[in-house]
């Protein structure tokens, strides 16, 4: 099975005066409908509104840039159906449940850029995540008959036509500094809201660098998206060591910051892809692949989702591998080594953690 896991970068969906949505589209990279993941990104600029609506799939958005942005969500599971209104700033990460609807605004005075990663098998298109705006030229509450809408909402012909088109804009757009919007909550921002590069990382290796990985024991509300998601700091140079997932979840890897290498193995032990990425870069990882990184000149920063709320993964370097759970009879067996290299290569792994800084002469 030829798979072609090429990074890619995304294309403009839409571009106007308040911002932009950039999308990757499944008829680009086939192995997001094949995955069943889908990811977006969108730059607000400042005063940049992104009309209320809601989406096909369940993701999560993790703010690359900017540090005064502000979301307000109706959440669909919410009995009393209350808006909630979280403050949003570099390094947060926010769950998005299936169906709910929000909006998006950048308070401050320079870009706001949220990229999101979700898994779509309930999508109308598998590999894409798919948008419907309550309101503007492509919402929903215009696309009704005339008549239909008198009824429901008690409103003459002009009052239909003030609440259909008086909204002239679509999907962003960018609102005058007086008009108000709702104050974050920060309490509820607590709640809703976690800044994964701010948090302690399960693995850190001096010179090397990090690994971060969310879930819901951590984060309860990110449970209601079925995702969690991985954080990857690489020092210039440094390796993360191979792994793999030991659960059938796919892994949706986006470059954040810097560049460097990804390495990927697939099933019949021959290397799926070798090749340099970087920032805005999008790669598939399918379930059970090993992958590894490489970091270039000036590090690399990647987010990861996976498509499970309980990621258990394998490490084929470091103290942690699992050549160190294997006896050595059969680790001798298997490499077809004598156990004079067998002893050598096990105690070469020990001295190692599965995060390797750079070599130096």
């Amino acid at each position: 099975m030829e798979l072609d896991l090429t990074p890619k970068t995304a294309e403009v969906l839409f571009e106007g005066d308040g911002g932009g949505y950039y999308t990757w589209w499944s008829s680009k990279v086939p192995l997001l409908a094949k995955t069943n993941v889908g990811a977006g990104r969108l730059v607000l600029q400042p005063q940049g509104f992104a009309i209320p609506h809601y989406s096909d799939i369940s993701k999560v958005g993790y703010v690359l840039q900017g540090n005064d942005g502000v979301a307000g969500m109706a959440l669909r599971n919410s009995t009393t159906r209350e808006e909630v209104v979280v403050k949003l700033k570099k390094g947060d990460v926010i769950p998005v449940p299936i169906g709910s609807v929000s909006w998006w605004f950048n308070d401050g005075d320079s870009d706001l850029v949220i990229v999101f990663l979700g898994e779509t098998s309930k999508a109308l298109i598998p590999g894409e995540i798919s948008y419907f705006f309550l309101t503007g030229l492509q919402g929903v509450i215009g696309g009704f008959s005339n008549e239909l809408t008198s009824k429901i909402y008690g409103l003459d012909k002009d009052g239909v036509e003030k609440l259909t088109k008086s909204q002239s804009g679509v999907v962003i757009i960018k609102l005058d500094k007086s008009q108000s919007l709702p104050k974050p909550q920060m309490e509820i921002t607590k709640k809703l809201v976690y800044n994964i590069d701010v948090a302690h990382p399960e693995n850190v290796v001096e010179n090397a660098g990090i690994v971060k990985t969310l879930t819901e024991q951590d984060f309860p509300f990110i449970g209601d998206v079925g995702l969690s998601v991985i954080r990857v700091k690489l020092e210039p140079g440094a390796i993360k060591a191979p792994s793999y997932p030991i659960n059938p979840t796919v892994q949706l890897i986006y470059i954040a910051r810097g560049s460097g290498k990804i390495e990927i193995v697939d099933f019949s032990g021959k290397c799926a892809l070798e090749t340099q990425v970087e920032a805005g870069h999008l790669l598939v990882v399918p379930q059970f692949f090993v992958v590894a990184q490489i970091a270039g000149e000036e590090g690399i920063e990647s987010y990861s989702i996976v498509t499970t709320t309980k990621p258990l993964f394998e490490e084929l370097g470091g103290r942690a591998s699992i050549w160190s759970a294997l006896s050595p009879s059969v680790q001798q067996a298997s490499l077809h080594v004598d156990s004079e290299f067998q002893s050598l290569f096990i105690s070469k792994i020990k001295e190692t953690t599965n995060l390797i800084p750079p070599t130096t002469n």
